[in-house]
């Protein structure tokens, strides 16, 4: 029995090289696991509830609850008994109230419509008898998984421990997927069988599948500050895509590539022969690398600083770059009009400010009209989805990650150790 609308696929991840691309054997998936796998069977569920919190311990944004929901709601639906558990925050010293998973059971509790229960610790004797205590069909929460430093060092010992009062495995933390941790990675060898939530089914199936094998014309958007943190991103890309769009602070590496003026605009200069590389590279590939023809300037890093409008070869001394301009705008919209597949990382501009907004939100709206005309549209993790929610049009994407490093890593082509301890499918791809 599959959660309706969860497609069977195979589960791809790190391996054998495929150009740049990494592919494994697939993965076992929750849904491959039956009525009969699960009724009564205690399983340990590693889900990604490391959700915002404001002063008062509230929820601001309930968005990895509800992504793990259609997980634990299978298991539930089938009989088992749910040790759920995640890490919360960045605990230094043991356990702290302010890191504890309490806030995420009301929320839980709503969304699954049957009471939550939790205990104080993820391991040892209030643990044990709390498990004992479970009825098929119920969820028990343990507590925050990093409240131990052992979980994050994969200490064998500590895995076993956690181990230690379930059966199966069920990794639906597509978040922390990039880590070898215990609750990742180290309980694999203590439970049988370790297999692929949906959430985690989904990531690999759009960040990996669709862009392993995409339908094209395929095209990147790569943005943010830096090009050093996404160097990875586009020479993996750039061994599948047509296009690749550049935006955000990278650009002006770029022109001082160029030889052009960048103002007071970001510039990492150790990373100028790169970006010519990389120019040069996907001038020999016959890629298309589109960098913007005009920038939004400001006088200062402010929300409410003098702004102009420039072509990128007349930005003025003392101005920096915080947003692509009109033309780029309308040109980079043009590009994409025929693109069936769209990978988006990183924002055109300082979006934060409402000034340095439109050249990013311009790209979401775009977007937005693509993925109804049959154009697979994937938001890849971090700041850009923040910018798809901004332009309120998040549920008009295809996928949108919920990694942020991971989902940079998937799409750099990297084995995620948190995918790749998981059992194969029994059923070759």
């Amino acid at each position: 029995a599959r959660r309706p609308g969860i497609a069977p696929r195979p589960l791809v991840a790190g391996g054998a090289a495929r150009g740049a691309w990494l592919v494994v054997d697939a993965k076992r998936s929750v849904g491959d696991l039956s009525e009969g796998d699960l009724k009564g069977k205690k399983v340990f569920v590693r889900a990604d509830l490391n959700v915002p919190l404001n002063d008062a311990q509230e929820i601001t944004d309930d968005t990895r609850i509800r992504a793990a929901v259609p997980t634990i709601q299978y298991l539930l639906d089938n009989g088992a008994k749910v040790l759920l558990t995640s890490h919360l925050g960045r605990p230094k010293n043991g356990p702290e109230d302010k890191f504890r998973l309490n806030p995420v059971v009301p929320r839980l509790s709503e969304l699954l419509g049957q009471p939550v229960a939790k205990v104080d610790d993820c391991i040892g004797s209030e643990v044990e008898a709390a498990v004992a205590g479970m009825a098929d069909g119920s969820v028990l929460v343990l507590d925050n998984v990093r409240f131990y430093p052992e979980e994050t060092k994969n200490d064998p010992g500590f895995a076993e421990k956690l181990a230690a009062n379930a059966e199966l495995f069920v990794n639906d933390a597509f978040g922390t997927a990039h880590r070898a941790h215990c609750s990742t990675e180290g309980v694999t060898k203590f439970l049988s069988p370790s297999v692929a939530g949906f959430l985690l089914q989904k990531e690999l199936d759009y960040l990996d599948g669709a862009v392993s094998d995409p339908k094209k014309p395929f095209c990147a958007i790569v943005g943010g500050s830096k090009v050093s943190s996404k160097i990875g991103v586009i020479e993996s890309l750039m061994e599948k895509c047509d296009k690749i769009i550049i935006g955000g602070g990278m650009i002006f590496t770029f022109y001082k590539a160029q030889g052009l003026s960048t103002g007071a605009s970001l510039v990492e200069e150790d990373k100028v022969d790169l970006a010519k590389e990389l120019m040069d590279k996907a001038q020999a590939k016959g890629i298309e690398l589109l960098l913007p023809t005009d920038v939004v300037v400001a006088d200062a890093f402010a929300p409410d600083a003098n702004t102009q409008i420039v072509p990128v070869d007349a930005i003025p001394e003392g101005w920096m770059g915080l947003d692509i301009g009109p033309d780029s705008t309308e040109a980079f919209k043009a590009a994409l009009g025929d693109c069936k597949t769209v990978v988006w990382n990183g924002p055109m501009g300082v979006f934060e400010f409402d000034a340095f907004a439109k050249g990013t939100l311009a790209i979401a709206d775009t977007l937005a009209e693509l993925t109804p005309a049959g154009c697979t549209t994937i938001i890849g993790g971090g700041d850009s989805v923040a910018a798809v929610e901004k332009a309120g049009v998040a549920d008009k994407m295809s996928h949108i990650s919920t990694g942020g490093g991971a989902s940079l890593e998937l799409l750099e082509g990297k084995v995620l150790p948190g995918v790749a301890a998981l059992d194969e499918a029994l059923v070759k791809a």
